[in-house]
């Protein structure tokens, strides 16, 4: 990929298809409504676990080029940390525990690599979930994907804080064994009391499986990118959801199978069916005021602003 010296201030989106995204209409509003000034925003776009050579490439422009400020990152998050954390100059607690890059951004004169899912994720659902959800039901976690997102939810989840207001049990399932076992090393590390099971799925029918021993009002998960990033979903249209169960499609945009199969069942389950938009919003404004070095809060009449702005600008 050749890259080109940025002309203004300029902040980028590192993804798969960035512009399908609905921020690169959003940010020029944000941007003026937060007073940021003359910026614009760029997509980067890589096929998933796409090459060292070229996150580098990638890295080392943001890195040299004086008028580009930073970068969220998605798809890529652990794939890029793994190839260019050797190229940060300093490097958050968060993003060392989870081997994760999600946010880059530059002061004085240093590389800053930022893991900021663990905000954002934990904004995002406990912004939905009912109170004490894990404490009263005796729910359990299923996150399909075992990749950033996921490794932040669970972390979020498995907070001691949290007391009895966590899963009674976390199953973790995805197509690749080498992630199951990057996921559970950080899960050891956490020391943890709750139960984790890490199951290699290859098929469809391996998450049905998986989803018919889940507990009734269980949290059920598509971190995968499927829907997104790549067609289809990783349930079957049979898919068995557990009663009363919460589904979370991570993703706002694309053929969003996931979640027409759980919006199928919804009725006949009692099912509450959320889509990515706040975690879109949280994810967004977290990193947008890393790199900026402002700050935007998360609830109250700016956080509602903000939201309204997005809202409105991508038609929803």
């Amino acid at each position: 990929m050749t890259y080109s010296p940025a002309t203004r201030p300029t902040f980028y989106f590192i993804g798969v298809t960035t512009g399908q995204s609905s921020i690169m209409k959003i940010f020029p509003v944000w941007a003026e409504y937060l007073g940021l000034g003359d910026v614009e925003i760029k997509g980067i776009d890589f096929p998933p676990q796409d090459t060292a050579e070229n996150y580098r490439e990638a890295v080392d422009f943001l890195k040299n080029d004086p008028l580009s400020l930073g970068a969220l990152v998605t798809t890529h998050k652990l794939d890029l940390f793994e190839a260019c954390k050797d190229m940060f100059d300093v490097i958050d607690p968060h993003a060392t525990l989870m081997a994760e890059t999600s946010c880059i951004s530059k002061r004085d004169g240093k590389l800053i690599c930022h893991a900021k899912d663990p905000i954002s994720s934990g904004l995002s659902l406990d912004g939905f979930l009912p109170k004490d959800h894990f404490a009263d039901t005796g729910a359990e976690l299923f996150s399909i994907g075992a990749g950033g997102s996921t490794i932040a939810l669970s972390w979020h989840l498995m907070q001691e804080s949290r007391g009895e207001n966590r899963p009674k049990r976390i199953v973790v399932s995805n197509w690749s064994q080498p992630r199951l076992d990057h996921i559970r090393e950080i899960h050891e590390s956490l020391g943890s009391d709750i139960p984790i099971e890490y199951r290699l799925a290859a098929t469809a029918q391996d998450n049905d499986d998986i989803l018919a021993s889940m507990a009734a009002g269980s949290v059920v998960i598509n971190a995968t990118g499927l829907g997104k990033d790549a067609p289809g979903s990783p349930l079957s249209d049979a898919a068995p959801f557990p009663k009363n169960a919460i589904i979370w499609e991570l993703n706002y945009r694309g053929n969003l199978v996931f979640l027409d199969q759980a919006n199928a069942a919804k009725t006949a389950l009692c099912l509450q069916v959320e889509d990515g938009w706040t975690y879109f919003i949280y994810g967004w404004t977290q990193v947008i005021a890393e790199v900026f070095n402002i700050e935007i809060p998360v609830a109250g009449d700016r956080f509602n602003a903000i939201s309204e702005i997005a809202t409105k600008v991508a038609g929803r």
